[in-house]
């Protein structure tokens, strides 16, 4: 897949769906898929988004993030992407929503077709929408179309419900909305090998700043690394019984008795919050929660592997 940082000038004629993307849950991959379908007609299925996002660019704060860049390349790739233009905000945030057709999908994207969700907004202020796109690319020679919204319960997926449900633990109903197990994917870092003594060996990572941060407790997991799938227990907090600096994320491997992963990249999917964090009155009494985590989350590791 071509990943672009810059507008510069695609190899060939696009199909593009413009987005955020945060997550890329299934009204994203609605969007995202009818560009990869019009590689049938010629066209290199492409994606134009930002690095971050633009609220994020412009005052410094925004919502929290679901996904890296990186995972986001990854997962973009394996639907069908060809051509990811990932810029800055900056570089189109003063253009008119005439200058960013004229400018961006006809000059730069070589655009035939492009496709955004029914709340899609562009141009300098974010002033024009789905329907200003539609007139105006059709001025251009561009086809551009609206996908309806995908709903979930009664109301349309978004990244805003995502991260809400995320932040009250309810993961199930998040999952079910982005399509996948909300997952990370964070760097082994050294811990106070407490775990180790319990007998419970765990992952230590650091959530990078902006990562929006799960409903704190143990949750059961799935974990990958290299060739390796195999469930855990993952506590996401501040570990009351024993005291952590800052918010991390702490993942039991029962069935793992290979090497040691410090320095390794390891994606950690969050299936089901199990309970929130605790603290214990001893060592033991958290050395026996944590196994009798261990035995509920096998048996839903189990159940998510056949569903």
């Amino acid at each position: 897949m071509l990943e672009v940082n810059q507008l510069l000038s695609a190899p060939g004629d696009t199909a593009v769906a413009l987005g955020c993307f945060d997550g890329l849950h299934r009204g994203h991959a609605a969007v995202i898929g009818r560009a990869v379908e019009d590689k049938r007609r010629g066209l290199i299925p492409a994606v134009f988004t930002f690095t971050a996002n633009p609220q994020q660019e412009l005052s410094g704060s925004g919502a929290p993030r679901l996904m890296e860049t990186a995972d986001k390349s990854h997962i973009l790739k394996e639907m069908g992407v060809e051509a990811l233009y990932q810029i800055p905000f900056s570089m189109v945030m003063d253009l008119s929503p005439e200058d960013f057709v004229k400018q961006v999908l006809g000059a730069v994207l070589r655009a035939k077709r492009v496709y955004c969700g029914f709340n899609y907004h562009f141009g300098k202020g974010g002033r024009a929408d789905h329907r200003d796109l539609r007139k105006i690319c059709k001025t251009y020679g561009i086809e551009a179309f609206t996908l309806d919204p995908v709903m979930d319960d009664g109301s349309p997926i978004s990244s805003t419900r995502i991260r809400n449900m995320v932040e009250a633990g309810d993961i199930e109903s998040a999952n079910r909305m982005l399509g996948r197990p909300l997952f990370y994917t964070l760097e082994v870092v050294k811990g106070r090998k407490l775990g180790r003594l319990l007998g419970t060996p765990t992952l230590n990572q650091l959530f990078p700043a902006g990562f929006i941060l799960p409903r704190f407790g143990v949750y059961a997991s799935l974990v990958r690394f290299g060739s390796t799938t195999t469930y855990g227990v993952t506590n996401i907090g501040v570990k009351p019984t024993v005291g952590s600096d800052a918010p991390l994320s702490e993942t039991w491997m029962p069935d793992y008795n290979g090497e040691e992963l410090y320095g390794e990249q390891v994606t950690i999917q969050l299936l089901r919050f199990l309970r929130p964090e605790k603290k214990f009155g001893d060592l033991e009494q958290l050395r026996r929660a944590i196994v009798a985590d261990g035995e509920t989350a096998k048996g839903i590791a189990e159940k998510n592997a056949t569903d």
